[in-house]
């Protein structure tokens, strides 16, 4: 077998030098290396930001987003949405592992996985889509892809189906962060509190901030609302357009005795929201931006532009543990576990 970099540089076509991430075109030669493991693959879940990109470019015509996903994937050697720049996730199984890594990973040859790196960097070969679910962003196909050596998995757990495992692993990142954030007694402000990510933050943000704390989720409708309100994830629901930052703000003083809170989560998937994030958070806080469509510009400048001066972290997707960190939290509450498992496993 030939040897491959351990970060997938010989991967990559254009421009040389990139790591396969940056990357405008890396290789998806399904042949490994002494140093990569071949996966046969089941599902793609596009990460929610890119997903929205897909769907209203297509005007929601699904036959077009799969047009425009072989046309990605075909040119750049893997799914990374051209707008958006990111990827989302995979599950499959272990077809073969490079010489040089067997006897050192703990999976072997035919075990189901789910990548824990982004589908941006991952070699993708389609062969076929065989079905894509737009309500929940999985993409079924026939098709192959390359782990690195330093790219991180998880084995598929044997107590919840697959594709339930891949919705909680998609956005593992979040509450394994939130639980470094958030603190006893925090005034946490959470947009996007009615999705994936979301949710579980805001369960995890609530069993964090105690007594004395107060977790405040955003909901874009009443609809959602009631439907936030009923999971007791928070202790205030609002209703506010996340595109008006001034609405944002407004409803949140009003639901937290006028003050500005401690720690925002920005989970929307869509863009033009970093000031709604930042706004309602005082002086000295943290502001955590786990969306894909977050504008580094937008959110720097527009922070210097209103006068706040707060901490922002941009949402790595792997934090230590968070797999399974993730998982542990699905099991732990059964009222997130149901609401999972009625939009994400097959029916």
């Amino acid at each position: 077998m030939k040897k491959g970099n351990k970060y997938g540089t010989h991967r990559v076509i254009l421009p040389k030098g990139a790591l396969p991430q940056p990357a405008l075109k890396i290789s998806n030669d399904m042949e490994i290396f002494d140093n990569e493991i071949l996966i046969d693959v089941d599902y793609l879940n596009i990460d929610s930001a890119s997903f929205t990109q897909l769907k209203e470019e297509a005007k929601g015509d699904i036959e077009k987003v799969k047009t425009k996903i072989m046309e990605i994937v075909n040119e750049r050697g893997k799914m990374q949405n051209p707008v958006t720049g990111s990827g989302g996730m995979l599950i499959g199984k272990v077809e073969k592992i490079g010489d040089s890594l067997k006897g050192k990973v703990k999976i072997k040859e035919g075990d189901k996985i789910a990548t824990l790196v982004s589908l941006s960097l991952t070699p993708l070969r389609i062969d076929k889509i065989l079905d894509v679910n737009p309500n929940i962003d999985r993409v079924e196909i026939d098709g192959k892809a390359i782990l690195f050596e330093s790219g991180i998995y998880a084995k598929l757990p044997e107590d919840m189906e697959d594709t339930l495992a891949l919705a909680v692993l998609d956005v593992a990142g979040a509450p394994a962060q939130v639980k470094n954030l958030v603190k006893s007694g925090n005034t946490v402000l959470i947009l996007g509190a009615t999705g994936k990510s979301g949710l579980m933050c805001s369960y995890v943000a609530k069993k964090l901030v105690g007594n004395n704390g107060k977790v405040i989720g955003q909901a874009r409708n009443e609809k959602r609302a009631v439907f936030l309100r009923d999971t007791d994830f928070c202790h205030e629901v609002i209703i506010a357009d996340v595109y008006e930052p001034t609405d944002v703000l407004k409803k949140t003083l009003e639901v937290n005795n006028g003050n500005e809170v401690d720690i925002s989560i920005n989970c929307l998937s869509i863009p033009n929201t970093e000031l709604s994030c930042i706004l309602p958070v005082r002086d000295g806080g943290i502001v955590y931006f786990f969306s894909m469509a977050t504008s580094f510009t937008k959110a720097a400048l527009g922070a210097e532009g209103v006068g706040k001066d707060v901490s922002m972290i941009i949402g790595n997707g792997y934090t230590k543990n968070h797999d399974q960190i993730a998982l542990d939290i699905l099991r732990e509450s059964n009222v997130l576990r149901k609401i999972f498992e009625d939009k994400y496993v097959k029916k």
